[in-house]
């Protein structure tokens, strides 16, 4: 089996980063920054990825969680496997991430101060993208000799309930609803610049085991991304991106709870291929609108691996 030149690698790599940021249910992180996203790799390509995303400030477990004042502090361990193959002739991936979340904190919970420390396993995260124009389905020879210009592609990822989740707790790693995320994105390479584009919808399911017996029902979220990558040095990467998320109002009970999302965020990734197999990278976000639990800090390292 062939492994991949440098020159493939700088775009091999950027991969292993989508899948690091599908990784969380828990949904004060979900609103994640995904540079890379809708690029070319080669198919039949198999890749390993794990890492380590903390999170800290005044967050908020979810958007329906009516805590005040919080100052909470969450640590998560992620693993992913991730795949590219050939449909309908152009390249295509899927993606399969889990995680264990740990979160400690205080607020305020109906006038009261409370403090509580929690860990469990996330709902597990797939996701399947095909990049239908400017992206052919190349084998890793073949590869070498591509010049990308503008992709385009489509997406879906589904984030499963099955994560640990008990009702009688106000707040819960799992979610106890599906989420269905559909996603339109592009990307477009000129010299050592690339430049890139998403949109996003988050459809939910009802949860109808919320906290003391309440039916919860939450309204679509939409997300806009824009990312800007340069090229460092042979297998180093940087990236500049933001994105902005409006909706995902909840009902509990039929009662409007007025907490729909209207929030940005701001971040940095820099990626170093350590050799043709092994490549690191490392991610910092911050909210800059912060209308509701969008106040916190978040970082990680990623380690990915390329069979």
């Amino acid at each position: 089996m062939q492994t991949p030149s440098y020159r493939q690698l700088f775009r091999l790599q950027a991969f292993g980063f989508a899948v690091l940021t599908s990784v969380s249910s828990f949904q004060s992180m979900a609103q994640d920054l995904e540079p890379r996203s809708y690029t070319n790799i080669p198919i039949d390509m198999h890749f390993l990825v794990a890492g380590y995303g903390r999170s800290q400030g005044g967050l908020s477990p979810a958007p329906e969680v009516p805590i005040e004042q919080s100052q909470i502090e969450i640590n998560a361990g992620i693993i992913g496997y991730a795949t590219t193959f050939d449909l309908g002739g152009s390249s295509s991936k899927f993606d399969v991430v889990a995680s264990r979340v740990c979160m400690a904190g205080s607020a305020v919970f109906q006038g009261e101060y409370v403090e509580a420390e929690r860990c469990g396993y996330a709902d597990p995260v797939l996701k399947l993208t095909w990049n239908f124009y400017g992206a052919p389905a190349l084998t890793r020879q073949e590869f070498g000799q591509y010049q990308e210009g503008l992709v385009m592609g489509v997406s879906l990822q589904v984030t499963a309930p099955i994560g640990e989740y008990d009702p009688s707790k106000l707040v819960n790693i799992g979610a106890n609803q599906w989420v269905f995320r559909p996603g339109f994105g592009v990307s477009f390479r000129q010299g050592n610049w690339y430049y890139g584009a998403n949109t996003t919808v988050r459809l939910y399911s009802d949860n109808d085991e919320f906290y003391n017996g309440v039916h919860l029902d939450k309204a679509p979220q939409y997300s806009l991304q824009g990312h800007l990558i340069y090229s460092l040095a042979r297998g180093q990467w940087l990236s500049l991106s933001g994105n902005y998320f409006i909706g995902g109002e909840t009902s509990k009970n039929g009662i409007e709870a007025h907490d729909d999302q209207d929030n940005s965020r701001f971040g940095l990734t820099y990626s170093l291929a350590l050799n043709q197999h092994h490549s690191v990278k490392f991610y910092a976000n911050t909210g800059v609108i912060t209308r509701i639990g969008n106040d916190f800090d978040s970082f990680g390292v990623l380690w990915q691996y390329v069979l």
